[in-house]
């Protein structure tokens, strides 16, 4: 394959790099001086990039449409298009995309469960680049974000499964048209007799795959002939499963409720934990967006909610959290730097807050406050790096800072 010239020297672009055996030239925000690396690639600085000098660039997904380096890239390719190009003479393997804006790791792991004793692999934004998957593997399973669907012109999923979308990253996207657009990006590219799974009340573009719009978990199980009731997963997970089993219903008309029901979810999503005196703690810190924390506050209403909320809110409009956690048994225990802003929203909808600037000074105050029939929820509804290193980082120093309860 031809080299192309990389932008960002990030893991994806690194990963192209190695299946090409290094020699590559890379474009990156934060080089200040050119150099080598170890394997023989050239970084230099974006502001040295000459589109003239350059026949192919693939770029990493988090660059921005307005980045200098997208807007002078005269030939360029996403990840995706890169490795999957249909008009290349080769062997694609069979693709499953799955994006959302909640749930799709989780959706792409479970895939992965069900299909794994098929020779199944999966990658994508879950974490492993296409670069390093195995080309020969018959089914590539690609969680996908709406990042790599903007970059994406000619790749194209042969079965696509979009999750629930809620406004997210408006601040890469540009406005909420913008990001559901990217999101619906591959039906344009779709072929007839495809499957195509989409949320209802999308501004749908012309396509030629079988769409099959969804509002809800019995929609699904209905419309598949899923029993749910064999299915041991509820709220948003039970929508995961049933969404992974729609992939062993149309490629081999089989449900495998057993092998559905062993998986496991992850940590820090809605993950369980008892304190010393037995009381109920729950890291959601996962919930980096609205429709995340919105999912789990609905798994625990039936109880008096203690939600510590806060951090990098990307920009996104809380009104209809806050218009919901109005109508609940919730108390808000605020951290991170949108702290104005839900300060604002909880004398606007006159819940009551408790504002603590940490994580650790938020579970100190609710153990205070907590009865034993309460729960007590991170579920921040943003992102984490305002004050940790990721939201898998927050979890932690929230379980830790239950473990030091005395």
């Amino acid at each position: 394959m031809t080299k192309p010239t990389l932008f960002g020297y990030g893991l994806t672009t690194k990963a192209i790099a190695s299946s090409m055996g290094g020699g590559c030239t890379f474009f990156d925000d934060k080089t200040k001086e050119t150099y080598i690396d170890e394997f023989g690639n050239t970084i230099k600085p974006s502001s040295l990039f000459d589109a003239t000098l350059s026949d192919m660039e693939v770029t990493t997904p988090s660059l921005k449409p307005t980045h200098p380096l997208i807007l002078s890239a005269k030939n360029l390719l996403s990840e995706y298009d890169y490795f999957l190009n249909p008009a290349k003479d080769k062997k694609l393997p069979y693709n499953i995309w799955i994006s959302g804006t909640n749930g799709k790791t989780t959706t792409t792991q479970m895939v992965e469960h069900l299909l794994k004793k098929r020779g199944a692999v999966s990658g994508g934004n879950i974490g492993t680049p296409l670069a390093n998957l195995d080309i020969n593997a018959p089914i590539w399973i690609l969680e996908t974000s709406s990042f790599t669907l903007h970059h994406t012109k000619v790749a194209s999923p042969n079965i696509y499964l979009l999750l629930p979308i809620t406004p997210d990253h408006l601040d890469w996207h540009g406005d909420a048209q913008s990001y559901e657009a990217d999101k619906l990006r591959p039906l344009l590219t779709m072929k007839e007799g495809e499957l195509a799974l989409i949320p209802k009340g999308l501004n749908l573009p012309q396509t030629s795959a079988f769409v099959v719009e969804y509002e809800t978990s019995e929609d699904i199980a209905s419309y598949f002939d899923i029993d749910t009731s064999k299915i041991r997963f509820k709220g948003a997970f039970l929508q995961d499963a049933l969404i992974a089993m729609i992939t062993t219903k149309v490629l081999f008309d089989k449900l495998d409720y057993e092998l559905m029901n062993s998986f496991v979810v992850d940590a820090h999503r809605q993950e369980e934990k008892t304190d010393h005196l037995g009381r109920l703690w729950v890291n959601d810190s996962k919930a980096t967006n609205v429709d995340a924390t919105l999912q789990a506050l609905k798994v625990y209403n039936d109880r008096f909610i203690r939600l510590i909320i806060g951090g990098d809110d990307k920009g996104v409009d809380l009104d209809d959290l806050f218009a919901y956690i109005s109508t609940q048994n919730i108390k808000l225990y605020s951290i991170g730097v949108n702290k104005p802003t839900v300060e604002a929203l909880s004398k606007k909808y006159a819940i009551e807050l408790e504002p603590c600037k940490t994580l650790d000074i938020a579970v100190e105050k609710i153990s205070k406050e907590m009865n034993q029939d309460d729960v007590a929820l991170l579920s921040p509804a943003a992102a984490s790096l305002d004050q940790f290193t990721s939201y898998k980082h927050r979890g932690e120093v929230f379980f830790k800072s239950i473990d030091n309860l005395r």
